[in-house]
């Protein structure tokens, strides 16, 4: 008995550590690159960007701005918006909310993801959710605003909002955090601390777990057990999507999103602890929950994630990239059959807490950082 649990415990802990991964021992890659500065004005705080055609990106600003930008000559041009987002007299980084991510789709729509204040109270907490909302551009104004979705129950706190949109298939997949409220991640009554899926009209997929074996789920949670999701991609081989969310401290992941998946936040912690140092859990994994494919202890503050595909970096093609903010990082995950078999830091502390990446047709590399007066920066190969 004494050997079986020997061998038992032995088991548990190869198989964490396979998953548990430390960042400083990573190498730092020997691939030569240049990074360059896009934008002459200065940037507040930007949380997302996305390609609306070859030559322009939008980026959002935490403080409401919707900019677009011209990726060849640096030209800003601010759009105007009725969007109604949580709005601080100081951003910064313990302030989380706001206007969040943004996503250009091939039906002319763009999508968003935001912090909506009912109140439109400044600087206000109240009665306040993750909203997933779309529009359309004309001449540097977004028109035909609508509100696809917002989370329930409304909640007066200022962190843990998510937010990453993917679309596919015309289903919309969006990450909502759990507003630092822990176990509700539980409760797929409830829409904080889940990836919902919803048709890009508004309406549930009649597939949604909900309609499929969970009748106590709302209809559009798609998994539960998620703490604050900020990255969400899909494999260009494969078509899996993966998303990225901060840990505690410690237990920062990526994982895959699937059909009625549960990733037991807050019964477990991925290998992370609270920031006291006391243990979440009896355990860093569970059986009975699904399990990243990566976490990270100590925390790098993840990020958002893309498949590299492109000329310029061809080496790195069909492998996961994965920004982080504290760290301020650019980390490439060598991906293949679904696995990580290699890890290395692209680079580290060269241009402050990045925030998010979108990577143009031919491969080269766009990257917002977080922060008051930052800039759009570009990264290309040097031969």
């Amino acid at each position: 008995m004494k050997t079986f649990v020997i061998i038992l415990f032995l088991a548990k802990s190869v198989f964490a550590e396979n998953i548990i991964s430390n960042y400083r021992n990573y190498p730092i890659s020997s691939i030569n690159y240049e990074l360059t500065k896009v934008t002459k004005s200065l940037l507040n705080s930007p949380w997302g960007i996305t390609f609306i055609d070859n030559s322009n990106v939008i980026v959002t600003e935490k403080n409401g701005r919707l900019l677009k930008i011209n990726v060849h000559s640096g030209k800003i041009n601010e759009i105007s918006h009725e969007i109604e987002s949580i709005k601080y007299r100081n951003t910064n980084a313990f302030q989380q909310g706001g206007l969040l991510d943004v996503y250009a789709h091939n039906d002319g729509y763009i999508y968003f993801s935001y912090s909506h204040d009912f109140k439109k109270q400044d600087s206000q907490m109240v009665g306040s959710s993750t909203a997933i909302a779309k529009g359309k551009l004309y001449n540097d104004k977004l028109k035909n605003f609508e509100i696809l979705l917002s989370a329930e129950p409304k909640l007066k706190r200022n962190l843990h909002w998510g937010s990453r949109i993917l679309i596919k298939n015309d289903k919309i997949y969006a990450s909502f955090g759990e507003r630092g409220l822990g176990m509700i991640a539980q409760d797929p009554t409830k829409h904080p601390g889940s990836i919902i899926r919803i048709n890009t009209d508004g309406s549930i997929p009649n597939d949604n777990p909900a309609f499929k074996g969970y009748s106590d789920w709302l209809p559009e949670i798609y998994l539960i057990g998620v703490r604050n999701p900020q990255g969400i991609t899909v494999s260009p081989s494969d078509g899996n999507i993966y998303f990225s969310q901060h840990g505690p401290k410690g237990g920062d992941n990526i994982g895959k999103v699937e059909y009625a998946a549960n990733f037991g936040w807050k019964d477990i912690a991925w290998g992370g602890t609270e920031y006291s140092g006391k243990k979440i859990g009896t355990a860093p994994f569970k059986k009975n929950y699904n399990k990243p494919i990566i976490s990270w202890v100590p925390s790098i503050a993840v990020g958002n994630i893309n498949f590299y595909e492109g000329n310029e970096f061809s080496d790195w093609n069909g492998d996961l990239l994965v920004c982080a903010t504290n760290t301020e990082m650019l980390i490439r995950l060598d991906f293949e059959n679904n696995k990580i078999v290699g890890k290395e830091i692209i680079f580290e502390n060269k241009i402050g807490r990045i925030r998010d990446f979108e990577i143009d047709k031919d491969g080269n590399i766009f990257i917002i950082v977080d922060g008051k007066e930052t800039s759009l920066w570009k990264m290309t190969k040097v031969n």
